[in-house]
């Protein structure tokens, strides 16, 4: 696979934030693939986990995350957020 602008968004001479995944791929068109529970949020979205379900440590729990084609490029703890929105005045 060669290396897009999009990904290659930090520095030239690092290259791309690539982290070896432990993905299962369906086998037949039907085939029910579990989730990839992962807790590296610095990984690159690459086009081939377009479709692909992720489960995401936000530091507490593990958010379910499904590919899409715009999230090819950015990393997947932009998609897991870790603080929760404080709003005052609610008890």
């Amino acid at each position: 696979m060669h290396a897009t602008r999009l990904l290659l968004k930090r520095s030239v001479w690092k290259g791309p934030n690539l982290l070896p995944l432990p993905i299962v791929w369906p086998k037949k068109a039907g085939e029910k693939v579990p989730p990839v529970r992962t807790q590296a949020r610095s990984a690159t979205i690459l086009p081939n986990f377009v479709g692909l379900k992720f489960e995401i440590h936000n530091g507490k729990d593990y958010l379910m995350v499904t590919i899409t084609e715009d999230m090819v490029g950015h990393k997947l703890g932009e998609f897991a957020p870790t603080r929760k929105p404080n709003i005052y005045g609610r008890k």
